[in-house]
């Protein structure tokens, strides 16, 4: 049973959450969370401050210590919107990697509401749809919609409770022209994104994190309810906790219900976000969830290592609809890549036992098929560059940063140029990966020679393999000639010799 570990580092607090694969089940074996205020210079300076920086990595080596213990077999560590800002994050980094071996993975807001929505609905049973889901974190703010476990939209706003804290509230309780300006701004961003927000008509509003369980305890303290869904906070009473919340000083903050000592001082900021997304995006209220990004994050490592789980079909899942939204975004022709994808899984299975490659890159090779071509959309001179770049930097969901620099590598050598253990895409991947992506790109290169003519004239592939010999058959459709397809293939011959070390033979069926 693998263990699994993942940690969180907010602009309030870290998290960590260590659960065991059981079966097709996480299970929970250990959670630990302290707030830090990582985030709280940032918002003021551009700048992480010594202190708190300190103190996180002080918490982080106690969280190090908990996965040793539990026996954790991998672990994956993200930070979030303080470490996107901050001008100084890279000594943080080095800082963690000295003191505990981890590398932290900085993400971004979209990559941060897709995890948030992978945790979500890999443990929920969603039965209403479309839902809106909140995520009001100490920097940022991910609001994402979710149609029968599909993403349709998300956005991230920096509307983080320790941001605007920082940044409006300065007297306690805040005066009336710091709230003003705070609704002001609030306002203002949410007045970006509250029409897609209310044309999309969300059933069901899930919020999670420490903000909205905060809000939710006081919600329940304030109206003594009884009811099972005791989680949920209304329009109506939103409103008024936000009111209430922004008269009391800290020190009666303090004493509510849920709130806790460190809350209390930004619960007042993040009520008034809650408050106002509420009424400009016409929802009724709100549920609490406790689940949150360490749980996709969690969700994610059990879909990689077992995709039969029901976090792995969520997983394919949005990659799918991700790649299929780039091929769209930047107008590449769907019918063709399609087909070169059938060709190059095709021959990913029958030449198995000659490229030896991991089983992974059978989905990685899968990417690279379908978004090959991409760079045509910013110009057709370099364009196996402009692949790359567009590749390896965009939001293609559902893919860790070293996951898109290697489909994007095995996109990137199609045209003359070859990879060289010099090149930069190839210098940035690990060793393995050096030698595993000269691989697939030539399983691709062949892929796209038996499509050159855009036509669908290869029906089918028949390969053979013998000692020193791939043998490659095309079989046409129908009456189809296929002189510029076996010209295609001739022309990697010299090219499959040097990589696998076996003759290729093409010829027409």
């Amino acid at each position: 049973m693998p263990t699994f570990a993942a940690v969180d580092i907010g602009s309030n607090s870290v998290r960590l959450k260590i659960a065991r694969l059981s079966g097709r089940r996480l299970r929970e074996v250990h959670e630990d969370r302290e707030v830090t205020r990582l985030g709280e210079w940032v918002f003021r300076t551009g700048f992480l401050s010594p202190d708190a920086m300190a103190e996180t990595i002080k918490v982080l080596r106690r969280f190090h210590r908990a996965v040793q213990d539990k026996g954790a077999d991998s672990v994956r560590v993200v930070a979030t919107s303080a470490l996107r800002d901050a001008r100084n994050s890279r000594a943080f980094l080095e800082w963690v990697r000295s003191t505990t071996g981890w590398t932290v993975e900085i993400i971004s807001g979209v990559e941060e509401a897709r995890l948030i929505h992978l945790g979500l609905v890999s443990s929920l049973r969603v039965k209403v749809s479309p839902m809106l889901m909140i995520d009001l974190g100490g920097g940022s703010c991910e609001l994402t919609v979710s149609s029968n476990g599909h993403i349709r939209d998300t956005v991230s706003l920096p509307l983080g409770a320790v941001r605007l804290t920082s940044e409006f509230f300065h007297h306690d309780p805040p005066r009336k022209s710091e709230l003003r300006r705070l609704r002001g701004f609030v306002a203002r961003e949410i007045g970006r994104i509250s029409d897609r927000i209310a044309r999309a008509k969300p059933k069901a509003v899930v919020a999670t994190s420490g903000t909205a369980a905060s809000l939710a305890a006081v919600c329940q303290g304030l109206y003594k309810t009884t009811r099972p869904r005791a989680t949920a906070v209304s329009q109506s009473q939103m409103q008024h906790i936000a009111k209430m919340l922004s008269r009391m000083p800290i020190e009666e903050r303090r004493k509510l219900s849920g709130v806790g000592p460190r809350r209390a001082e930004i619960i007042g900021a993040g009520a008034v976000v809650y408050a106002e997304l509420l009424e400009r995006c016409d929802l009724r209220g709100f549920r609490y969830s406790p689940l949150g990004l360490r749980d996709g994050l969690l969700a994610q490592m059990a879909a990689e290592y077992d995709r039969s789980t029901r976090s792995g079909k969520q997983l394919e899942s949005e990659r799918w609809d991700s790649i299929r939204a780039a091929v769209e975004h930047y107008r590449v022709e769907m019918g063709h890549v399609l087909q070169v994808r059938e060709s190059a899984m095709s021959l990913f299975g029958a030449l198995r036992s000659v490229h030896r490659l991991p089983p992974e890159y059978e989905e990685w090779l899968s990417a690279a098929a379908m978004l090959y071509e991409v760079g045509d959309y910013v110009n057709r001179n370099g364009r196996h560059r402009h692949s790359y770049y567009i590749i390896a930097n965009s939001e293609i969901l559902g893919y860790t940063p070293e996951q898109r620099r290697i489909i994007a590598a095995i996109a990137r050598y199609l045209g003359k140029s070859r990879p060289t253990p010099g090149d930069s895409p190839m210098k940035v991947l690990l060793p393995a990966d050096r030698e595993y992506v000269p691989k697939a790109s030539l399983l691709l290169r062949l892929a796209r020679a038996l499509n050159l003519g855009r036509g669908g004239a290869v029906q089918r592939t028949r390969v053979q393999v013998r000692d020193g010999e791939v043998s490659l058959a095309l079989m046409a459709k129908g009456r189809v000639g296929l002189d510029l397809e076996l010209w295609a293939v001739e022309k990697e011959k010299n090219y499959f010799r040097q990589i696998f070390g076996r003759e290729l033979v093409p010829a027409a069926a």
